[in-house]
């Protein structure tokens, strides 16, 4: 026999009904997701911004003789044995002088640790090649530096690395510069050499501060060296800006075109149904099939006609029928076309039927009620599309690698000579550059800093993208609800 009035029973049923449960379950996806990505990017801030910052140098003297000097990476406990037993704890020390001990880390048990110390004298050089080197400046051997010690040396250094022109730092030139290891040995480093040195143990929070925005700086308008784990990421930075100008700048107006005809003009049939659902299921397929196809059709077929056809003089070696980043933007392009075209034609059906019924009441053509109605209601919906195609374009790796994108580029897509954009040139590109530093360094591990603070940079730049692009669309919604069009 059923109860009457409210129960247990009911109150379930009535909670399954209202749809609580999937409520909660959305939450919780929603919840879920904004961890992770919070997580991604604290973890991707917290090592990428310390990169440029002077961490303090500690010496350490061990029970074996051997000493280290150099800064604190992590600490850990030591792997247990088999038999369980508790093994301690240890440190990972970044020793650098990659020339003189063949790596740039130790691990170093913390019970084998006889003296530690931060010397105040210790150094840290950052070199053009071999990476940074820890160490105690002994004497500069030039006349002028004869009989100087301390901080006097420290300056005449100092004015002999800055005396060297940039374009000479690798090459070799320059005065010599006396350095000991913590182990005793000497190392002579020429100014030329020297990209900057510093004592971060000497250095007070204003003269790191400093120091952390000059590196930063360089980071950013410097080009790269020792095989791109060290150095700038200024071509990579440029390429990619330049990439994604010229993608947004070809796919924007034929994604438009595509979704006005298919919204507006053409007849509503079965082959309208299945090219939509065709732009539907090209927005799944992979990139690397874009790359292929962008390598097969945009280098090999059109690229090789060009150069037949205007670059005979050329042939062999090839001027469009290879990589550039102008077949890589193309490729992007097509990439990114089905989510603006989506983007767009959603946008085009939301603005009222009536809004075009009374433009052609008025007198206007089709094309006029488009061009003077639909479009720019359309704008804030048309610009979604592109926001979305160029945060997917900025971060793609696999197509560029067969249509233009390398490892390091001696020459930019733009400089001063005529005619100034080079189209047909290989660029660099700030997502290749870090799949080049993670998995194709050989030094993972040194390369590990400029890992995390590239992807943070690119990471910056996508969302200054983005963010550029939605200001843009709220002051387009704001023109259209106020009626300025």
């Amino acid at each position: 026999m059923e109860a009457d009035g409210p129960g247990p029973s009911r109150s379930l049923a009535s909670f399954w009904q209202r749809g609580d449960p999937f409520v909660l379950l959305t939450a919780s996806g929603l919840t879920l997701v904004l961890l992770l990505l919070a997580g991604m990017l604290v973890l991707v801030a917290s090592k990428g911004l310390g990169v440029f910052w002077p961490h303090t140098v500690e010496a350490v003297e061990l029970a074996d003789g051997k000493r280290y000097v150099g800064v604190v990476i992590g600490h850990e406990e030591r792997p247990s044995a088999e038999d369980g037993a508790p093994q301690g704890m240890r440190t990972n020390l970044k020793i650098a002088n990659r020339d003189v001990h063949g790596f740039d880390f130790v691990w170093v048990d913390d019970d084998a640790i006889v003296a530690r110390e931060r010397p105040a004298d210790a150094g840290v050089v950052e070199r053009v090649e071999y990476g940074d080197f820890h160490g105690y400046l002994r004497a500069l051997r030039t006349p002028a530096g004869e009989g100087l010690r301390g901080e006097a040396l420290w300056d005449a250094v100092r004015s002999a690395v800055e005396a060297i022109d940039a374009g000479d730092r690798d090459k070799g030139v320059g005065d010599e510069v006396v350095f000991d290891t913590a182990g005793g040995r000497e190392v002579v480093i020429l100014t030329g050499e020297i990209v900057d040195l510093w004592r971060p143990n000497r250095m007070g929070v204003a003269a790191k501060t400093a120091h952390y925005v000059a590196g930063l700086a360089h980071f950013l308008v410097g080009a790269p060296r020792e095989s791109n784990t060290e150095g700038g990421v200024w071509p990579a930075l440029f390429g990619t800006c330049m990439m994604v100008l010229i993608m947004s700048v070809v796919v924007t107006p034929f994604g438009v075109m595509a979704a006005v005809y298919l919204h507006e003009y053409a007849k509503q049939g079965p082959v309208v149904r299945a090219i939509r659902v065709a732009v539907a299921n090209l927005a799944g397929v992979p990139s690397i099939v874009f790359g292929l196809f962008g390598l097969g059709f945009f280098i090999y077929a059109v690229g090789g006609t060009l150069d037949q056809l205007l670059f005979a003089d050329s042939l062999p070696t090839p001027t469009f029928g290879t990589g550039g980043i102008l077949w890589a933007s193309l490729t992007l392009a097509l990439l990114t076309l089905p989510v603006v075209i989506v983007a767009t034609e959603d946008s085009l059906a939301a603005v009222p039927q009536a809004s075009r019924e009374g433009a052609l009441a008025l007198g206007a053509t089709k094309w006029q009620a488009v061009r003077r109605v639909v479009l720019p209601a359309s704008g804030p919906g048309i610009l979604t599309g592109l926001i979305l195609a160029v945060a997917r374009g900025a971060g793609e790796v696999a197509p560029l690698m067969l249509t233009g994108a390398v490892k390091l580029a001696h020459t930019m897509p733009f400089d001063g000579s005529f005619p100034y954009f080079h189209l047909d040139r290989k660029f660099m590109h700030l997502g290749f550059h870090i799949y080049d530093m993670g998995f194709q360094s050989p030094n993972v591990e040194a390369a590990k800093p400029m890992v995390y603070a590239t992807t943070l940079l690119l990471l910056v730049l996508v969302v200054a993208l983005n963010v550029t692009a939605i200001r843009i669309r709220s002051s387009l919604r704001r023109k259209l609800q106020g009626g300025t069009f």
